[in-house]
């Protein structure tokens, strides 16, 4: 098929989002589909059209709709569109629901944090990551406990938590939390900067490419992921495929990747109990080899394999919508 997929974030973006546009085209392109990706849309012909964002992408949706209304849709259903734009903004991403043929959905717990008549539509896709080159905690130096934070620094992310929960751990503790990410705004920025100043105990690295994240890693013993809403991100793959330890906030986005019977979670935005977790792992060999072996034993459903199959999937049942006699 030739398949279009629309993405808000630019072809210079490392935003989640476009790393996922990006990576799907690649996967449907090994299978055989011709697959643009755009920011815009102008009416361009396609058989098929996967838009990211029910509410950032709804004008996009819409115009696609009404100008191709026999041509299947899919749409693909973020963190913040199901946890804050349906019910800030209603009109323009139910709309998007109701006009795809198919919903993506990025963790197991989706459904039921839709509304009711659109879980038939959807399909529950996990983001893969691949074959990582170093493994989570390779090049960890004896006696230390290093902490990554991975991704841009924004409110949703809440990014600064395990920075904060460092200054409640034991003086004694050789806890030391590295941050990577692009700061949202000048406030995120300047916040970054002031914590990196005042807390030993913290690093920010600002923006990494593809080897830094992945030495970052490697010198990590544990990764803290303290979102307050998340789609199913995709930090949570690839820390999995490499086996590093994750202490995640209790959130629908994690637990849908993560299962209910993980033992790292975390209230959300509580940092004393994320210190304690921080510092319990530190003490208790026992409890970060739990961890470890609980994201080795995920690491198999985040293969790039498994994420291209659910397209497949994704594709065949909006087609099947549309065209439902073939």
């Amino acid at each position: 098929m030739n398949i279009t997929i629309v993405t808000p974030a630019g072809p210079d973006s490392k935003a989640g989002n476009r790393a996922t546009a990006v990576r799907w085209q690649q996967l449907l392109e090994a299978s055989g589909h011709e697959v643009a990706v755009r920011t815009d849309y102008h009416d361009e012909p396609c058989d098929l059209m996967i838009a990211l964002h029910a509410w950032r992408s709804a004008d996009t949706i819409r115009e696609f709709s009404e100008r191709w209304p026999d041509k299947p849709l899919i749409v693909v259903l973020t963190g913040t569109d199901i946890y804050h734009h349906q019910f800030e903004y209603p009109e323009p991403t139910l709309a998007s629901m109701a006009s795809a043929q198919v919903l993506i959905g990025l963790h197991d717990l989706v459904a039921w944090d839709i509304p009711e008549r659109f879980r038939s539509k959807l399909v529950t896709l996990r983001q893969s990551a691949p074959q990582p080159t170093v493994y989570g905690g390779s090049k960890v130096e004896p006696g230390q406990l290093n902490v990554c934070v991975i991704g841009h620094l924004r409110d949703e992310k809440d990014s600064l938590r395990a920075a904060w929960a460092s200054r409640l751990v034991p003086e004694d503790s050789r806890i030391i939390v590295s941050c990577a990410g692009k700061p949202h705004n000048g406030e995120w920025r300047q916040k970054a900067l002031q914590e990196s100043k005042d807390n030993p105990r913290f690093h920010w690295l600002g923006e990494l490419d593809k080897p830094q994240l992945e030495n970052l890693m490697a010198v990590s013993s544990l990764m803290v992921i303290s979102s307050v809403m998340e789609g199913g991100a995709n930090v949570v793959s690839e820390a999995c495929r490499a086996g590093l330890p994750i202490l995640a906030s209790d959130i629908p986005g994690n637990r849908g990747l993560l299962g209910k019977e993980y033992p790292g979670y975390f209230p959300v935005k509580d940092e004393a109990s994320l210190a304690n977790l921080m510092y319990r792992v530190e003490t208790n060999p026992e409890f970060l080899a739990e961890l470890r072996a609980r994201v080795n034993e995920l690491a198999a459903s985040f293969t790039p394999e498994q994420e291209r199959q659910s397209l497949e999937k994704a594709l065949a049942l909006a087609m099947d919508a549309v065209s439902p006699e073939v």
